[in-house]
């Protein structure tokens, strides 16, 4: 049996073959038994059958004998399966039931039951041992009768099988019902979800499971604990120190007269301030790794998505071209984390465009969110790897490679698809992102 076969596939048919074979084994032990009985049912009818006719079949051979009548007469036999003959002390026949063949009752009297091949044969006398009767039954009608007795016995088997593979099956289903309720409960935990799966409603037997599976989960909140809060608090410690060596470097740059340490200044200027963007980057995704993306309220989000768009706008003009639907788009996505996922897309996009062209930000009726930047074709096996942290494409464009990474984040802890294109849609080049916030079917977006 393959090891990976299906636990109510393989406990259906074991316990369907363990029922049919304990059916089988009582049906054979009842046949043994229902034979047995029925052997010495039939005896006593055959011997039954002998003293009745007995005691007639004598009077009338004597009334026979006084009547000096020629030829050996014979009676008419209600029950087609028995004959019958009589006979002297000799083994002559003084009598013999309708289609009865002397020869299968053999030459010798012996008192009792005999077989031959083919009859079960019952003899006894009377007036003193003068006269005998031989009452014989063909075994031939025994093993019909035992054979229908077997088939009455197996027939059911035939039906048992089927209707117990059913009902066990169903059965099974309906008891592992909670088990299902058990995987789905550890297929929900994630970045986002790393409690304890409940162990009251599972079954016994799959505690050790869930026992094994909330210590594994634990294991892994606490390491994602660990890695964020060791990014956060770096990108926090960072923050100020930064933003103090910044200050006094662009103190000290208006003051210098001198201008090529001026050149040098603004040289250490620009590695602060990229410094000082990576650890913004840092947090953010520190932020967008440690869950809450998803709100209790649905929230409208186009306001958002205007204003940070705005923000960019003022920054570069003519640089963002904004479709916006005509309705809200409400949305179960925290509006903190779709403004960091909006930011880094546009943001993302603005700094890969070639030639400064418009940037297209479009938010439709249907929930989906789409920015498309021109930019020099990604080849399709990079397109994968830029969901990865400080993972960049052939871009000589400055930043820190976390800027996907985090709209990644938040994208899998909302349970977004996201989706990376080059070509862009019905172009021969360019990059495109898309997603769709409407989180579940149920929303209105």
């Amino acid at each position: 049996m393959s090891t990976n076969a299906s636990l109510k596939k393989s406990l259906s048919i074991g316990l369907t073959l363990g029922v049919s074979l304990l059916w089988l084994f009582g049906a054979i032990t009842s046949g043994l038994v229902v034979q047995k009985e029925m052997n010495e049912s039939f005896d006593k009818a055959l011997k039954k059958s002998a003293q009745h006719i007995l005691p007639l079949v004598i009077a009338d051979s004597f009334k026979q004998q006084n009547n000096d009548r020629f030829g050996i007469p014979t009676l008419e036999n209600d029950d087609e399966y028995l004959t019958y003959v009589v006979k002297d002390q000799q083994g002559n026949v003084l009598l013999r039931s309708k289609g009865a063949n002397p020869q299968i009752f053999g030459e010798g009297l012996k008192i009792g039951f005999s077989n031959t091949s083919t009859h079960r044969i019952y003899t006894t006398s009377a007036l003193e041992h003068r006269v005998y009767i031989e009452v014989a039954e063909p075994l031939a009608h025994r093993d019909e009768d035992l054979m229908e007795a077997a088939i009455a016995l197996l027939l059911p088997l035939l039906f048992l099988a089927p209707i117990s593979l059913l009902g066990i099956w169903w059965i099974i289903r309906l008891s592992l019902r909670k088990v299902v309720v058990f995987q789905y409960a550890i297929e929900e935990r994630g970045a986002g979800n790393l409690s304890p799966v409940e162990m009251e409603k599972i079954p016994k037997e799959f505690k050790p499971i869930a026992v094994a599976v909330n210590h594994l989960l634990e294991r892994l909140r606490r390491t994602l604990e660990a890695e964020r809060s060791f990014t956060a608090n770096s990108a926090h410690e960072l923050r100020t120190p930064l933003a103090t060596a910044l200050a006094k470097v662009q103190r000290i740059k208006s003051i210098t007269q001198n201008e090529q340490l001026k050149r040098h200044i603004t040289d250490v200027e620009t590695s602060l301030k990229s410094l000082s963007k990576q650890s913004e980057k840092l947090l953010e995704l520190a932020k967008a790794e440690g869950g809450g993306a998803i709100s209790q309220q649905p929230h409208n989000l186009v306001p958002i998505l205007k204003m940070i768009a705005g923000d960019f706008t003022r920054q570069s003009p003519d640089r963002i071209n904004l479709t916006l639907p005509i309705g809200d788009i409400n949305s179960l996505l925290d509006p903190d984390a779709f403004a960091i996922l909006a930011r880094n897309l546009i943001e993302n996009a603005l700094k890969h465009d070639r030639n400064n062209q418009p940037v297209d930000v479009s938010l439709f009726e249907d929930g989906t969110l789409r920015v498309v930047n021109n930019c020099d074709l990604v080849p399709a096996q990079d397109l994968a790897l830029l969901r990865n942290r400080f993972v960049r494409a052939n871009t000589t464009a400055s930043g820190s490679g976390l800027g996907l990474a985090i709209v990644d984040a938040i994208t899998k802890g909302a349970g977004i698809a996201l989706q990376l294109k080059s070509p862009a849609t019905g172009k021969q080049d360019g990059f495109e992102t898309e997603l769709n916030l409407c989180i579940n079917t149920t929303e209105i977006c």
